[in-house]
């Protein structure tokens, strides 16, 4: 099993991931939300190498309009990616009580 992140480690990641484009912050938070309770230090090396890339580059990668290239084409970083582009999950819209 894979080293979980700490609670220190996990604020710093939080603040190195903060971006330019919206787009990119709403993929990211999203992935937060989702993660942050099981994140391993195998997906935030991912995560930092995407953070690595210009704003345009990245959410090219998000959108996946392009694949990982050159030093960014790494597992850990694959894994990362296709966590980022789940779909989210539908939601329910709640039912009026009676």
């Amino acid at each position: 099993m894979e080293a979980r992140l700490g609670v220190r480690e996990l604020s710093k990641l939080r603040w190195r991931c903060r971006r330019g484009l919206l787009e990119n912050d709403l993929f990211i938070e999203r992935f937060f939300r989702a993660h942050e309770e099981t994140m391993t230090t195998r997906q935030a090396a991912g995560l930092m190498a995407l953070m690595d890339l210009a704003d345009n580059d990245l959410l090219d990668l998000l959108l996946a309009r392009k694949q990982p290239q050159a030093g960014c084409d790494l597992p850990e970083v694959h894994e990362v990616l296709a966590l980022m582009r789940r779909p989210r999950p539908p939601t329910t819209p709640e039912r009026p009580t009676r």
